[in-house]
């Protein structure tokens, strides 16, 4: 069976996660004014090596998030390899390197908010730190989570229906996923809503819990009542605080 990073990077690929890119593209930096892909590709590798100029060059956006990133080869590759996907500068990147390089951003994302809070966790997130075959397994593992998460929110206003679901499973499947992926990724888009599995998931890792939400803003555009009561649930069974779920908000841009 393909990794469940694939499995993420094929959802957000797929147009199911219609501000996906939009929202990526804001932590990424790309709305800055004059930012090419080049510069955004560029700033990454920057940022990732360390050193004096890494210092200086993290201003803002990404730079904020990632500043203590510097030497993490995996990561940085991860990052590159969405920037190029979602922003329009490659269309030959792997699910599996997008689907990595948006749980590192997630990661960050989550960790940023927390430590904006007085929250820091005691350690980096599964997908911010060195690889290792233990390490991995709990990436694969958080990946799955955020799959669910994104299927979950994009059920809170109802207008995504199963004929649609469908839709977007198949388009999965016609790029290569393998049978296996795409019959998880049928199973999660059959349930019923799960809120409690997500909360169940994250007990005890803040980390998780505000990786979660901030996939959630991934997924849906948050213009129905609807959706706007769906986050503001999910923020308090998570035990997130305003003050995390509004950093996430606007890094995120929304």
């Amino acid at each position: 069976m393909a990794g469940l990073t694939d499995l993420l990077g094929g959802l957000l690929q797929s147009g199911m996660a219609s501000r996906a890119p939009e929202r990526m593209g804001n932590v990424l930096g790309a709305g800055e004014s004059g930012s090419s892909m080049g510069d955004i590709i560029g700033k990454l590798g920057q940022m990732m090596g360390g050193g004096e100029g890494a210092a200086q060059g993290a201003t803002g956006g990404l730079g904020d998030i990632l500043s203590g990133l510097a030497g993490n080869k995996a990561v940085a590759g991860g990052l590159g390899a969405l920037a190029g996907a979602m922003l329009g500068g490659s269309e030959n990147a792997t699910r599996g390197a997008i689907g990595g390089g948006a749980l590192a951003m997630l990661a960050s994302v989550a960790f940023s908010a927390l430590k904006n809070a007085g929250q820091t966790p005691s350690q980096m997130p599964s997908a911010l730190r060195d690889a290792s075959p233990q390490q991995q397994a709990a990436v694969e593992a958080d990946s799955m989570i955020i799959v669910k998460a994104m299927i979950n929110a994009a059920k809170a206003d109802g207008q995504i229906d199963q004929q649609e679901f469908q839709k977007i499973v198949g388009k999965i499947s016609a790029d290569g996923l393998g049978a296996e992926g795409v019959q998880v990724l049928l199973a999660e888009t059959n349930k019923p809503m799960d809120t409690q599995e997500l909360v169940t998931a994250a007990q005890g890792r803040p980390d998780l819990a505000a990786q979660i939400y901030a996939a959630s803003l991934l997924a849906i555009v948050v213009d129905t009542p609807q959706e706007t009561a769906y986050l503001r649930d999910l923020a308090g069974r998570l035990g997130l605080s305003p003050q995390v779920t509004g950093h996430i908000e606007q890094t995120l841009g929304v």
